[in-house]
């Protein structure tokens, strides 16, 4: 018969092996949070830079004339439909106009010297005839300093984004950090998706005992 003692050590060794589901930090990371009327189906809203119309987001960027989109996944535009990576609803930082090079910004709160995950999605629509370009280039900057530069080159021979995940690991330096994701793709490329953004704490078991 086996005791409960060792069980209770096989029940611990395998807990101090296995990575915690640490929650997400990022509030509305994948663009679907109740407090404003979803986008009609097939359909888009824009906002522009300084708007905190996206809940827990901010809309930036240096040319006031710039702003971002939230996209129903149903939406077609160029022959392209604009489906979300997860859910209903996805962001276009390229918005109404091309080459605005706006962004989301969100600031979070951190343990200095903890370290995190950044992960998000780039949606990518690969347009041979030119009007949404053939990559999507997101710049993702932590505490106003560049991070990443994340291309998604994929979606060849398809009517549909593509997207492609990135990831990046940081170390908090005070008790907040702020989050910004800004369109990178040059004038005249029309979509630049993002989806699923999301700060974990690279966290064990261990650590939480």
């Amino acid at each position: 018969m086996i005791s409960n003692k060792k069980i209770l050590a096989a029940v611990l060794l395998a807990a101090s092996c296995a990575q915690v589901h640490a929650a997400n930090l990022i509030k509305n990371g994948f663009f679907e949070q109740a407090g404003v009327p979803p986008v009609s189906a097939g359909s888009y809203q824009v906002y522009p830079v300084g708007s905190k119309g996206i809940p827990f987001w901010t809309v930036v960027g240096a040319n006031p004339g710039a702003d971002v989109a939230l996209v129903s996944t149903t939406y077609t535009g160029n022959g392209f439909l604009c489906n979300a990576h997860t859910g209903t609803q996805s962001v276009d930082l390229t918005g109404d106009i091309s080459g605005g090079f706006a962004g989301l910004s969100q600031t979070v709160p951190t343990v200095a010297g903890q370290t995190y995950t950044l992960s998000f999605w780039v949606g990518n629509l690969y347009d041979v005839k030119g009007f949404d370009g053939l990559s999507s280039t997101v710049a993702a900057y932590v505490n106003n300093q560049l991070v990443i530069m994340a291309t998604n080159s994929n979606g060849k021979g398809v009517n549909h984004i593509v997207w492609q995940k990135f990831t990046v690991t940081l170390t908090a330096t005070g008790p907040s950090t702020t989050i910004a994701l800004y369109n990178d793709d040059p004038y005249g490329d029309n979509y630049n998706g993002l989806d699923d953004v999301q700060l974990t704490p690279v966290t064990t078991a261990a650590d939480a005992n």
